[in-house]
């Protein structure tokens, strides 16, 4: 004798239900470019929904929010990655300025 096994649908509602959640944002992207605010409050509010929004496509389109493993692994790269692009900006000033300590003065020689 076996016992019944639930079976899994195909997750056609969960995918739906997190298309239209996104719809949602968007539409309230378009709102927001729309109001009468400053740039810096709008870049702040577009910013906050679309990383809303993006983390959405991540977790349920790319299939995140089923495999534990790889969702750790994404959120390692991606801070590793952003770390590294920390590491250089220390060094900014000299790629405008130029070395401090390399520049010959013309009047001593």
């Amino acid at each position: 004798m076996t016992t019944a096994e639930p079976q899994k649908g195909n997750g056609i509602g969960k995918d739906l239900a997190v298309y239209v959640c996104m719809l949602v944002l968007a539409g309230i992207q378009f709102f927001i470019a729309f109001q009468d605010i400053t740039a810096a409050q709008m870049f702040e509010r577009m910013l906050i929904v679309a990383i809303i929004e993006g983390g959405l496509a991540l977790l349920f389109f790319m299939h995140l929010a089923d495999n534990r493993g790889l969702r750790w692994f994404v959120i390692i790269f991606t801070v590793s990655v952003l770390l590294g692009m920390q590491y250089g900006w220390t060094d900014s000033s000299r790629l405008t300025n130029g070395v401090p300590w390399g520049r010959v003065n013309v009047n001593t020689q």
